[in-house]
């Protein structure tokens, strides 16, 4: 084995570490809300680390060779997280759970939910930096956080596949119409955030705290 791989295979236990600190940090965010606000605003998450050749393919994508200095420098999504929400208010409260963290530490935050890409694609986007102890000291190694509604999950999926079919450049037709359809499915999570307020507007009248 060479030094190069040797180097890059360390890294990438690292990167192991900061996923499974990651998963676990979470997790307990996740019950400590669900324990105050009575419940979950997750509907479900995934947590998962880039291969070998997707890192390889990114980074030659990118024009940098297969190193760790490069994987380090030009990659900030090694390690991936994507939170799924019901309802638009959930990902901006996870947004400041994540914000007052004691642990994690923000470095990037996108919002593409306020400033959509050209095709609709809406997410709200951070780069966090998660601790690792190691018997050398702390590293902190860069992990990427994607939150959004369960629609814009779905539009996302679309989004990706319709981006693959094109190696190139989306046709503008294509982009303006996937830009519309994107506003179909903003318009859904307003009147999903509207029914779940009426929801709990009668709830509210047995004092609990209530969500569809």
């Amino acid at each position: 084995m060479s030094n190069q791989e040797n180097q890059i295979n360390i890294l990438l236990m690292k990167y192991r570490f900061a996923m499974q600190m990651l998963e676990t940090e979470i997790a307990i965010f996740m019950q400590e809300f669900q324990m105050k606000h009575g419940y979950n605003p997750v509907e479900h998450n995934k947590v998962r680390m880039k291969s070998k050749r997707s890192i390889l393919e990114k980074l030659e994508r990118k024009g940098y060779d297969y190193t760790a200095s490069n994987i380090l420098k030009y990659i900030d999504d090694v390690v991936g997280v994507r939170i799924v929400c019901s309802f638009l208010t959930d990902v901006y409260d996870i947004v400041n759970i994540f914000r007052y963290s004691q642990n994690l530490i923000i470095k990037e935050e996108k919002d593409y939910i306020k400033y959509p890409k050209e095709t609709g694609y809406s997410s709200y986007h951070l780069i966090v930096l998660v601790p690792i102890d190691l018997q050398t000291g702390i590293e902190y190694m860069d992990c990427e956080i994607q939150i959004r509604t369960i629609a814009m999950d779905f539009w996302a999926s679309l989004d990706h596949k319709i981006a693959y079919k094109f190696k190139e450049m989306i046709p503008d037709e294509v982009k303006k119409e996937m830009y519309e359809y994107s506003m179909i499915m903003k318009q859904l999570d307003k009147k999903m955030l509207t029914l779940n307020e009426t929801v709990h507007k009668y709830k509210g009248q047995n004092k609990k705290e209530f969500s569809i």
